[in-house]
């Protein structure tokens, strides 16, 4: 190998190499947060009520579908993480071949079985009438940028693998903003672009994501990233089993936890229902406003996850604590100030999304007993973060499932019938404690430092570098 790798997040400040690496994330995921919301209120707006009740349906499918490859990418962002951290060059690529490969292939399996079943499936959804001919346009299109969706996602996970969180971002921000621009063009029409309605929102965003994920590969290249696959290198897009399977049986249970969560949202949304409309649209509100609330700790998580798995990588232990210590601080100061933000304007926030006065009294009443808890449950979340990046991805699965489907919906559950609504919002403080508590437990007395991604690893092409003493 004549290429040598840049330097990387074994080496520096951690707290100000972890702050700078986590910006981009969470800028990342506030800029798809406010893309969905912009397409919705286009659709929302100016096509109907069947067409956004469309959209919502098409979107919990792709959460869906995504939900379990965001795992196994996650999982490819720690192989390359800990390949990086050594100095493994060859067993890097290895990663990303193998990655690549398998991300087409099944994005493309996917998008095929995706538009023959589309039908099928949204009849099976039980799919209000007059919402089908809108989900089933809105469906097929979206399928089509299904490999431009995973193979992003993939390249970006491979980037941060490889300590550079701020590249996927540019490119994030030029497929928002393409879709952004491009949405009502294609729903609308104007000059020789044709009025394509449900479909063109999903022409927008099919057309932002090829464009986006063309020019990043066209970046890369050009700036001959260590990682790229040259022409003498197509060897590496060979699937190699040993790493197909780690790719596999690590990224399952990564995936597994948005399905998990996901599962008991649903749940705690129909433990609301009963309590009227009043409630449920306070819920509701206070939802948009939560997805905000935990963008600091998911981005938090996903920073000290590479950054740890680097220096799991290059054997640098000590530096292993003082990560997750810098985690847990910067979760609590960007948490924090957000929930602070919230208190301040609460009400006017809800306001934003209600119009009846008792509605947002009771999301006022709501947030005043919850929001505090997203900052506790962020710990939560950073720690699993660290732990997952030597490979031990099953116990914070574990934790999340009891935390939520034990401890949350039970509790909601039962008690909702002797002490009504407020019995459904003291359910998320108590299972971001027993969370807190199984998390610090698992991390301060587990096994999660003898885990491992790969049993059989590459030798490293290069020396990693010493540890400190």
């Amino acid at each position: 190998m004549t290429e040598r790798l840049p330097p990387s997040l074994t080496e520096g400040s951690i707290s100000k190499g972890l702050f700078f690496f986590a910006l981009p994330v969470l800028f990342g995921n506030v800029l798809q947060s406010i893309n969905v919301s912009v397409n919705a209120i286009w659709i929302g707006r100016y096509l109907g009520e069947a067409a956004l009740t469309a959209s919502s349906n098409v979107s919990a499918i792709l959460f869906l579908l995504i939900g379990v490859m965001f795992g196994i990418s996650l999982a490819t962002t720690i192989l390359v993480a800990q390949s990086v951290g050594a100095k493994n060059l060859d067993q890097a690529k290895r990663v990303v071949g193998t990655s690549a490969t398998f991300f087409a292939a099944a994005s493309t399996l996917m998008a095929i079985a995706g538009i023959l079943i589309a039908p099928w499936l949204l009849h099976w959804m039980n799919m209000p009438a007059p919402a089908l001919p809108f989900a089933t346009a809105y469906l097929r299109v979206i399928l089509l940028g299904i490999p431009f969706l995973y193979m992003y996602a993939f390249v970006a996970m491979t980037l941060r693998g490889a300590g550079d969180s701020k590249t996927p971002f540019y490119f994030l921000f030029l497929s928002v903003s393409l879709d952004i621009v491009l949405n009502p063009l294609f729903m609308f029409g104007w000059g020789p672009v044709p009025k394509m309605g449900i479909a063109g929102s999903a022409t927008a965003t099919l057309i932002a994501q090829g464009t986006a994920f063309t020019a990043l590969m066209i970046h890369l290249y050009r700036k001959k990233h260590f990682l790229r696959i040259q022409r003498h290198e197509l060897h590496y897009l060979k699937i190699d089993p040993i790493i197909l399977r780690a790719l596999i049986a690590k990224g399952i249970p990564m995936g597994l936890q948005i399905i998990v969560l996901s599962g008991a949202t649903l749940a705690m949304i129909t433990l609301v229902n009963p309590f009227g409309t009043q409630t449920t649209a306070a819920y509701g509100a206070c939802n948009q406003l939560w997805n905000y609330l935990q963008m600091p700790a998911v981005a938090v998580g996903q920073a000290v996850s590479s950054m740890a798995a680097q220096n799991v990588g290059a054997r640098r232990w000590d530096r292993i604590n003082k990560i997750a210590l810098s985690g847990v601080a910067f979760n609590f100061a960007m948490s924090g100030t957000l929930i602070a933000v919230l208190f301040l304007f609460d009400k006017r926030l809800l306001g934003l999304f209600l119009n009846d006065a008792q509605s947002i009294e009771i999301g006022h009443h709501i947030d005043l007993l919850v929001v505090w808890s997203f900052a506790v449950f962020g710990v939560t979340m950073v720690l699993s973060g660290v732990v997952r990046s030597t490979g031990a991805v099953l116990p914070p699965l574990l934790i999340l499932f009891f935390t939520l489907w034990v401890i949350r919906v039970p509790f909601a559950r039962f008690f909702a019938e002797k002490f009504g609504a407020d019995a459904l919002w003291y359910s998320f403080p108590i299972s971001s404690a027993v969370a807190l508590v199984c998390s610090v437990g698992y991390y301060r007395f587990g096994k999660w430092k003898s885990a491992h991604m790969l049993k059989n690893p590459v030798p490293a092409t290069q020396p990693a570098a010493p540890a400190e003493v």
